[in-house]
């Protein structure tokens, strides 16, 4: 499968935090063929292990496979839903945008008529039209508490590149996949972990409890970073189609010194297209990883993407072909 499809297969598979059994179901099928063991934690994450030959380190790979989304809070008496968010929801990105609930409900995003430009960011403003005449009606097909995320979607665009939603983190998972694959039939000397942990757009919970069971010597994140490459973009040295970004630090986390040092080596050696990370606004599991347990020597390896939780995300397939090479070549090397 290519990457393309693999990334779409995963777009295309709704699950917002707290509710990824779906995706997990389908992430379980797609990396079973490259792992020895298989199992789902108590809070949810998946974790697939590739047995080293003995004795060596325990490597852990993580990317999460939640979305951020919204929660019905309150149904009005003519119909509309209003909603809180999940995770760090942009009302103002994802104003009059179609949105799915995890019942397979249709409904459109948008802010009461009278709201004022100051006024979009506020999910108070906003309510979900599913089309319903009346309360009773609303209530055949949604509940309080239920979940609702941006109507999934992919688009090809000029290239390699790609746009829609939720590359974040679909993205993370599908070149954590790639790794799987590459390394399934090399014969390693360390452990191997691939983890697709849950709520991390609600507080980076599934990769701390999951590296806490493992307690591994090393530990990945896969995920998005912005780029500073778009009209009015914060200065920021990454950019679509410059490759790999290794992350030096972001807003919660500063890298292993001597684990960034090893893969950018390991990505000069291999001649692999890279780009050095600082994040300054905005974080990812990696901070958990760092604080499980005992700790772990940290690095990240990031996608470059534009419009971050947007319904238009964009990123370059090329940069995250880069990302797959370069932790299998430094895996091989650990």
């Amino acid at each position: 499968m290519t990457l393309y499809n693999t990334l779409k297969e995963l777009c295309l598979c709704p699950s917002v935090s707290g509710r990824e059994q779906k995706i997990r179901e389908k992430l379980s099928a797609m990396v079973a063929p490259f792992c020895d063991e298989l199992r789902t934690d108590a809070l949810g994450s998946l974790i697939a292990v590739k047995k080293g030959n003995g004795g060596g380190k325990k490597i852990m790979l993580a990317a999460h496979m939640d979305e951020i989304g919204l929660i019905v809070n309150y149904i009005e008496d003519n119909g509309m839903l209003r909603v809180a968010p999940i995770g760090w929801f942009s009302f103002e990105a994802s104003a009059f945008t179609r949105v799915v609930s995890e019942r397979g409900v249709h409904g459109a995003l948008v802010p009461d008529t009278r709201t004022k430009p100051e006024d979009f960011p506020k999910s108070e403003f906003f309510y979900i039209d599913i089309g319903a005449k009346n309360r009773k009606q609303a209530e055949a097909k949604v509940a309080i508490g239920d979940f609702f995320v941006g109507t999934p979607v992919l688009d090809k665009l000029i290239g390699t590149r790609v746009c829609g939603r939720p590359l974040d983190d679909r993205i993370g998972c599908a070149v954590v996949l790639g790794v799987a694959e590459m390394l399934a039939d090399e014969k390693l000397e360390n452990d191997v972990y691939y983890v697709f942990s849950v709520q991390e757009e609600f507080g980076r919970k599934g990769a701390l409890t999951s590296a806490f069971a493992i307690q591994p010597d090393i530990a990945l994140c896969f995920d998005v970073t912005g780029t500073g490459d778009t009209p009015g973009a914060v200065p920021m040295a990454c950019r679509l189609g410059d490759g790999a970004a290794i992350k030096v630090r972001d807003a919660s986390v500063i890298c292993d010194e001597n684990v960034v040092r090893a893969i950018c080596d390991v990505a000069k050696e291999c001649n692999i297209k890279h780009q050095r990370e600082v994040l300054l606004k905005g974080g990812t599991d990696t901070s958990s990883l760092q604080m499980a347990g005992a700790g772990a020597a940290v690095g990240a390896i990031s996608i470059p993407t534009r419009s971050i939780h947007s319904g238009v995300e964009i990123c370059d397939l090329a940069d995250a072909e880069c990302c797959i090479k370069l932790a299998a070549e430094y895996i091989k090397r650990a």
